[in-house]
């Protein structure tokens, strides 16, 4: 069978675009390949379960279009498919006056995405949303919620199969070649052909990605894991939803906060730090290769450089719950180092040009047999129906 679509990747985003696919288009013919034995076992399922907001996001880009879209379908989907989910709002926090005005700066962004209703709030005000946080100036954000995500790429998942599509899994993509404008996918278990590639793998977009072009990819993935504490149960207490903090505006991570999950508990964290191989949740997980070939990119190189005191601090905190503590402690001043127990960990695949450059949107490339997802982190969970229509629409154009 020669397939209309290939879609490479069974995470929310892959899963999300082929359920875009399948609506515009129902007699298109349809399959996804997932490496792993089930649905969504990496980003997706690790990640905080946050909807956000598109708070963070410069107007105009694809994260803020894709997030603020993103946003009320994912909303609309759960009320249809009865997904629990909640929005709950969020503070961002500042704990320095020296961040006051990039507190405003970002109110200022929010207000430019559409998010009425967030403002900047007394700290009485603060202490009436979270009444153990400490800070010196607030914002607060109405439209932020939290979701499991995992269930919401299972969901997908079975709508794609209800609407004559199909999954397959334990297919890990070898190798990809073209002949007579036909795409022939080898994988660890069978061949397959399609008119079209659409790669959303992840933490392994460029390799994909490299499969199906004939010149070099300009950006490799940079594996980061992010790191989480939890709050004991009796703790739990100390946070009412979510506590983010000001991020730093030159790198591409949020900083560690706390988060009310929708299954259960209160997170704290993450960190970020280099992991040593693409789906290292552990520090103990290393791939050599994987770890050379990271080290030995013209562009990590002139992030390290650039990024060396705030990659030793992260560093730091992963191996010192004290100053992970001490991190928390800025928000929340009641937090001890006996109130957290190990969480888990995920890992973004954060995509890096060769002039250093950490992408800070979304990016995806158009070739003549393919379209590659090349960067999708944070908010991909929440846009993923927006970037699942982004990608359908460049794909709809082709037939």
């Amino acid at each position: 069978m020669i397939y209309d679509v290939i879609i490479i990747g069974g995470g929310i985003v892959g899963l999300a675009t082929g359920l875009k696919i399948q609506k515009a288009n129902p007699k298109l013919k349809i399959a996804l390949l997932e490496k792993e034995d089930q649905l969504a076992k990496h980003q997706t399922a690790n990640n905080s379960g946050v909807i956000h907001s598109g708070l963070y996001y410069k107007p105009g880009s694809l994260k803020a279009s894709n997030c603020i879209g993103g946003y009320h379908e994912l909303i609309q989907f759960c009320e249809e498919e009865k997904i629990p989910f909640e929005i709950t709002g969020k503070v961002v926090v500042a704990t320095r006056k020296e961040q006051i005005p990039l507190l405003n700066g970002l109110l200022e962004r929010g207000l430019q995405n559409g998010l009425t209703g967030s403002r900047s709030i007394s700290l009485d005000e603060l202490k009436g949303y979270e009444p153990y946080c400490a800070g010196v100036a607030a914002i607060h954000v109405p439209q932020t919620g939290i979701v499991d995500y995992f269930q919401v790429a299972l969901a997908y998942g079975r709508k794609i199969i209800q609407n004559g599509g199909e999954i397959f899994l334990n297919h890990k993509v070898l190798k990809i070649n073209h002949e007579n404008s036909i795409n022939r996918i080898e994988t660890s278990r069978n061949d397959f052909q399609s008119k079209l590639v659409i790669n959303c793998a992840g933490l392994y977009s460029d390799k994909v990605a490299q499969m199906s072009e004939s010149d070099p990819i300009d950006v490799k993935i940079i594996p980061f894991r992010g790191e989480y504490f939890k709050l004991r149960k009796e703790k739990e207490y100390l946070v009412n939803n979510l506590i983010y903090p000001v991020p730093d505006p030159n790198f591409p991570f949020l900083g560690v906060h706390f988060t009310r999950m929708k299954k259960g508990g209160v997170e704290a964290g993450p960190n970020a730090v280099l992991a040593f191989r693409r789906e290292g949740y552990k520090k103990s997980q290393i791939n050599l290769k994987e770890l050379a070939e990271t080290l030995a990119w013209p562009g990590f190189q002139k992030v390290a450089a650039k990024y060396w005191q705030t990659g030793f601090g992260e560093m730091y905190r992963s191996f010192s719950k004290a100053a992970f503590t001490k991190a928390l402690q800025e928000l929340i001043p009641e937090i001890q180092e006996s109130d957290l127990v190990e969480g888990g960990a995920g890992v973004r695949a954060q995509a890096c040009d060769r002039t250093g450059g950490l992408l800070d949107d979304f990016a995806i490339r158009e070739s003549e047999y393919a379209i590659n997802v090349l960067n999708a982190p944070s908010p991909a969970a929440t846009s993923s129906l927006a970037i699942g229509g982004t990608v359908a629409a460049m794909a709809l154009k082709r037939f």
